[in-house]
């Protein structure tokens, strides 16, 4: 990547205070910033950095007063944090602009649909009946299933696994690892053993939803596991069958959610969250890492702990229990105190 000063302004609809003319070459951390490189200050924590870092332009907010002189050539934006990404966005497509074609070896089976600019990657297999739209990016060594169907613009990553009968929206992101539509876990216990039940139903993915890699997705035992559109899961995350995830959540690594939980729109869900089967999870609640969530949430809540409470009592306990060594200390000595009398 080589861009001016002024190239990276007008893309951001910034304006430029300094060299407009200075090369880009790529991005930096502000404390990390060397020449040729752009930052950002999004934090005003971080102001500090920029009066020392080496970077050549730094994207600042358009009300950012400088304490005192600033070497680099700023360019002034409505919000830097979400100009940095937008512009990291259009890096990675210069650099990495889709793929178009069929590599060989890759079978497609011959009643399979495949738009004329979807690019399939060596190893790729594409089942009886499968549909792969517009412009998507099915890498090497993917499988998708019979009947499956993959959405515009779509990038399914190397190994990647899309079972039967399964459907992804558009402009959507699955990482490398991915399993879309593995079998629920259901048995029937019986004197002899647990029987398996049979799970008939799908996975449904709507539009610009990003799924990390080796996170798994299981299909329903009957209807679909709902995934809404601009859902945000990261890597190595469990979502059981015929679980519902509203528009816009974000589920951070290594969270498990059981069956039929139905969680709401613009949730925000930390690492490791356990929540339990045929539960709901209120929109835009905010559960921490490694939370136990056992029962319903309600919308707006925020939670920690295990099992989770409210935010707020839990710091309030967190600080009780932290001054216990000195209250023990204390309630001895005035138990020795009262014997003494």
């Amino acid at each position: 990547m080589e861009l001016t000063v002024n190239q990276i302004a007008f893309l951001a609809s910034g304006t430029v205070e300094g060299d407009g003319q200075a090369v880009i070459s790529s991005f930096a951390k502000i404390e990390e910033g060397k020449p040729g490189t752009i930052s950002f200050l999004a934090n005003p924590k971080y102001e500090h950095f920029i009066y020392t870092t080496g970077s050549t332009a730094v994207l600042v907010a358009r009300d950012f007063k400088p304490s005192r002189p600033v070497a680099a050539t700023l360019i002034r934006v409505d919000d830097p944090y979400a100009t940095v990404a937008y512009l990291l966005t259009e890096v990675q497509k210069m650099l990495n602009p889709p793929r178009r074609g069929v590599e060989q070896p890759a079978f497609i089976h011959p009643e399979a649909e495949v738009a004329e600019d979807a690019y399939i990657g060596a190893f790729a297999y594409i089942g009886r009946g499968a549909k792969i739209g517009a412009g998507a990016q099915i890498y090497p060594q993917c499988y998708v299933g019979d009947g499956a169907g993959i959405g515009a613009s779509t990038t399914l990553y190397a190994g990647v696994r899309v079972y039967h009968g399964c459907r992804i929206g558009e402009r959507c992101i699955i990482h490398s690892g991915a399993v879309i539509g593995a079998d629920g876990f259901g048995f029937a216990p019986t004197e002899h053993g647990y029987d398996k039940i049979p799970q008939t139903g799908n996975v449904v993915i709507a539009d610009d939803v990003e799924i990390g890699a080796n996170t798994t997705i299981d299909r329903a035992m009957m209807g679909s596991t709902t995934i809404g559109r601009g859902v945000k899961l990261d890597n190595l995350i469990q979502v059981a069958h015929n679980c519902f995830i509203g528009e816009h959540t974000v589920i951070a690594a290594q969270a498990g959610i059981a069956g039929s939980a139905k969680v709401g729109e613009w949730c925000m869900i930390g690492g490791q969250v356990g929540i339990a089967g045929h539960i709901n999870i209120g929109s835009r609640a905010q559960i921490a890492a490694q939370s136990g969530i056992q029962k319903s949430v309600p919308e707006g809540a925020r939670l920690f702990g295990s099992p989770a409470i409210d935010l707020r009592q839990y710091g309030r306990q967190a600080v009780n229990v932290k001054n216990l060594d000195s209250l023990y200390a204390r309630v001895a000595a005035l138990e020795k105190e009262l014997q003494g009398k």
